[in-house]
């Protein structure tokens, strides 16, 4: 199929003769052979978004059809690279082109040359089904690759290949079905925009433990779950997103830099190769996948970055991991929505945005999930996505935010004003929510300790009640109010303070195990429990926040680290010894 450039309009194309053009059909554009994907057909007219800079281009040129959606390679090479939002992999590129990539250049984004030493775990008359695992390959030191039967395959193996160092491309089984054989390699391709299939889906009920308190204890998700980060420039986004990277419990990271600043994406490369994973010893990009669109990289690629994220998270999942991505920002993902959607000359609705835009975040969030992965064998994998979004002027009345909350389960507000307040994460506990509270409970009480419900109920219970007396004190001043509504304020901002306030740098501080973040919640809430008690027999408050310790309960988040729980028992006998030493002293 050939067809011939008719009109140009920014990174929209449209061309003649495209009789036998398909839907979503990878296309190359012009003489340059810029890549492109046909979005619209009328006939033999097609229009297709180039995900290339298009100046230069000219009406005239050539539009060569090559049959195949738009889709991306998955095999191993993946783990540690970093791509564009069409896989192309930048490194090779800009070992190819230099710092400045040029139009039109293309290469694979698995290394072709590259051996894997592959250990067969399958024999020749065994049945496969797809999603069965043939083979296994040591991708980095944290991942095992395991070579997967596609999905669309199944069989007896005629043969299979010995244990040695292959490339990617050369064959390492042949399937028989029926009359056909077919050859398995160790990559094979997926269309982005099609999810890939699984047996049934299952409730997540385990937590993603990410290290970060307010969300672990507060406002916790689950793996396979959703999640939503809606924050006005400067809240904190984008290093909330990394902590999460860098710390949560998932067995694979992937990042996507959809539209943000390209010294984002710098940091995450400096950095990542620095830090070491928790549970490994090894480095974090051994379990990381980038994929960077950067602002001023082609608003097209923009657009297919997140499904290239997805299709690959989708693929570790089907290998029985647990993978998390992080979408940094899914605001810049519908502007260039509504970007290409303007181009096209359709009907605008909401603030220009595309009528079909809830439809495209919602078949992106429903692609996280926990599942059971196809194959004879049974394999649990899971993925969840975690999306940023950049309303402008921080107000979660405009569209994407609106539209986010409807498919995503925990909700993480950022907060300008605590921003300002140096207070991070800036995550405003009175506007977010969770609604995996009652899934991951079960985890908490058999993992860390029975009582984790109730300490975070009357933790939040704290926290709510502050913000009711705010508005008082602001009219008639602290002083006014009764001692016991005091001393809900200072453990209010004890717990702001001591344990909703994380720092990232701070290398005590920066992860907290789920164990740490217990003994912590406890230590101030059994504080609160026990100042309460002596106040009803006639202490004033003034005593109870003199009470020495309470600098140490301030301090304990970043002086007690993870390998040394004990001290947190001992602050803990030491701060009920003081409260009883109060109390003794009225009698």
């Amino acid at each position: 199929m050939r067809g011939v450039i008719v009109r140009i309009s920014g990174p929209v194309v449209e061309a003649e003769g495209m009789t036998g053009a398909q839907m979503h059909e990878m296309v190359t554009v012009g003489k340059e052979n810029l890549r492109g994907e046909v979005i619209r057909i009328e006939k033999d007219h097609a229009v297709i978004q180039v995900y290339e800079s298009t100046s230069g281009l000219r009406p005239g040129e050539e539009v060569k059809g090559t049959g195949k959606p738009l889709s991306v390679e998955l095999g191993p090479g993946l783990i540690g690279n970093i791509f564009d939002g069409t896989q192309r992999p930048l490194q090779v590129l800009a070992e190819r082109a230099g710092v400045f990539i040029r139009r039109g250049i293309n290469v694979p984004a698995l290394p072709r040359d590259k051996k894997w030493h592959f250990t067969p775990k399958v024999k020749v008359n065994d049945a496969v089904y797809g999603g069965d695992i043939i083979g296994v390959v040591e991708e980095s030191g944290l991942i095992e690759h395991r070579i997967l039967v596609p999905p669309n395959i199944q069989g007896k193996i005629s043969e299979i290949a010995d244990e040695g160092e292959y490339t990617v491309e050369e064959w390492i089984a042949k399937v028989r079905m029926g009359d056909e054989t077919r050859i398995i390699r160790m990559f094979h391709t997926w269309p982005v925009r099609r999810p890939r299939p699984y047996k049934r889906r299952l409730t997540p009920k385990i937590p993603l433990i990410t290290g970060q308190r307010v969300i672990d204890t507060f406002f916790p998700i689950a793996k396979g779950g959703t999640a939503s980060i809606p924050g006005g420039f400067g809240t904190g986004k984008t290093i909330t997103q990394q902590q999460l990277a860098k710390w949560s419990d998932a067995d694979v990271i992937i990042y996507v830099g959809c539209g943000e600043r390209g010294n984002e994406m710098v940091d995450i490369l400096l950095s990542f190769p620095k830090l070491v994973d928790p549970r490994s010893g090894r480095s974090l990009m051994e379990r990381t996948i980038l994929i960077a669109n950067t602002s001023n990289m082609p608003v097209s690629a923009r657009e297919a970055s997140i499904y290239t994220g997805v299709t690959i998270g989708e693929y570790y999942r089907d290998m029985g991991y647990h993978v998390a991505l992080m979408a940094d920002s899914t605001s810049r993902w519908a502007e260039a929505l509504r970007e290409i959607s303007g181009r096209l000359e359709e009907m605008p609705a909401e603030e220009g945005y595309p009528s079909y835009l809830p439809t495209r975040l919602g078949e992106f969030y429903e692609r996280a999930g926990v599942v059971e992965t196809l194959g004879s064998e049974s394999r649990i994998g899971s993925l969840s996505i975690i999306g940023a979004v950049s309303p402008p002027g921080g107000d979660f009345s405009e569209p994407v935010t609106t539209h986010t909350k409807r498919f995503t389960r925990a909700f993480w507000a950022l907060d300008k004003e605590l921003a300002d307040a140096r207070h991070y994460p800036a995550i405003n506990w009175i506007q977010s929510y969770s609604e995996y509270v009652d899934e991951v409970s079960e985890w908490w009480i058999e993992n860390v300790d029975k009582e984790w419900r109730r300490y975070r109920s009357e933790a939040m219970r704290i926290l709510q009640r502050e913000d009711e007396l705010k508005e008082i004190v602001k009219l008639v001043g602290p002083e006014a109010l009764p001692d016991r509504e005091r001393l809900i304020l200072e453990v209010a901002r004890i717990l702001r303070v001591a344990f909703l306030q994380q720092n990232a740098l701070d290398p005590i501080d920066t992860y907290s195990a789920p164990i740490k973040q217990f003994k912590m919640l406890k230590i101030i809430i059994d504080f609160y429990y026990g100042a309460q008690k002596i106040i009803e027999m006639g202490v004033p408050i003034f005593k109870i926040t003199q009470i020495p310790l309470i600098s140490d309960i301030m301090r304990m988040k970043s002086e007690i680290p993870n390998d040394k729980i004990e001290l947190l028992d001992e602050l803990y006998l030491r701060v009920k010894a003081s409260l009883s030493e109060l109390e003794k002293s009225l009698r």
